[in-house]
């Protein structure tokens, strides 16, 4: 059974900077995209970036383009994502997720993701 769990979030202030990492377990994830989405309240769920597992082949959603990495260790089985330069709009409650799949890209709609971690909240204070 595929479970992911992440970390990392946390207070900062406008600017910083905060790393999440996601870490998967119960499956080979060699054909597997992991994806990191974003609820913010009253907000729908929405894409931040992907990766794919193999390849590496990544997207990003455009407002965090240049600010945000994603990043992934294969030996440790986990996503990081590299989040600079926090912004006002960037708090919310970030999730990691996966879906079997060899896009390319991959797949960007959070319908398409079939496992989930539990989230974790960033919040920048200004």
């Amino acid at each position: 059974q595929v479970q992911l769990a992440e970390s990392g979030g946390g207070l900062v202030q406008a600017g910083g900077s905060l790393r999440l990492s996601c870490t998967a377990s119960g499956h080979s994830f060699s054909n597997y995209a992991l994806g990191w989405f974003r609820q913010r309240p009253g907000k729908e769920r929405e894409f931040v970036a992907t990766i794919r597992w193999d390849h590496g082949i990544k997207q990003y959603e455009e407002s965090v383009k240049g600010r945000f990495t994603i990043s992934r260790d294969n030996a440790k089985n986990t996503v990081y994502l590299q989040m600079n330069n926090l912004k006002p709009e960037d708090p919310a409650v970030y999730y990691c997720a996966a879906y079997v799949g060899l896009d390319r890209p991959p797949k960007v709609a959070w319908e398409e993701y079939d496992y989930w971690g539990q989230g974790t909240q960033v919040t920048v204070s200004s």
